[in-house]
């Protein structure tokens, strides 16, 4: 895996947002903006990416809380899921992101919830492309792409406190 440098030509990349329906969703339409959406994850492919297809859906907490029980035996509601299916130099992922944890995480951490979404895509792209941060060593150097990548779209660094997991 290599990091993405700054001035790479943009990767074909094929984005697919779903939004589920729920108490507030005009709120995460907003903050999740197809061209900003796309800018993020463009911005989280390594330099061995040729192309990249992500399909995002933003959940309620039950469905949230339902893919997580299924998928990883975690019986709660948890901020972002990553379903990888192929890494590079094609990148294909579905990410799933819980609308309600995701604007709770940011107002805990005082941060606008479009960066909040920008630092947990950018997080899910990763996984996409097989980082991890389950070891020790592997989740510093994930934390500090992800911090790199976040400051270079004009965002402050994401780690504080609660965050992706």
């Amino acid at each position: 895996m290599s990091f993405p440098p700054h001035t790479k030509a943009l990767q074909p990349l094929q984005l697919s947002l779903h939004f589920a329906r729920f108490d507030g969703v005009a709120l995460h339409r907003t903050a999740l903006e197809r061209r900003r959406v796309a800018r993020w994850l463009r911005a989280a492919l390594g330099g061995d990416v040729q192309s990249a297809a992500f399909a995002i859906r933003i959940v309620d907490e039950a469905e949230g809380r339902q893919l997580n029980n299924s998928f990883r035996q975690r019986d709660y509601a948890t901020n972002v899921l990553t379903f990888a299916y192929a890494g590079a130099p094609h990148v294909a992922a579905d990410l799933a992101l819980c609308a309600p944890v995701v604007a709770r995480e940011a107002q805990e951490q005082g941060k606008p919830l479009a960066a909040h979404y920008a630092h947990l895509l950018v997080h899910g792209a990763l996984h996409a492309q097989g980082w991890d941060h389950e070891a020790d060593a592997e989740a510093e150097a994930m934390q500090a792409l992800e911090t790199r990548i976040l400051t270079q779209l004009g965002f402050p660094p994401p780690y504080g406190e609660g965050e992706a997991d």
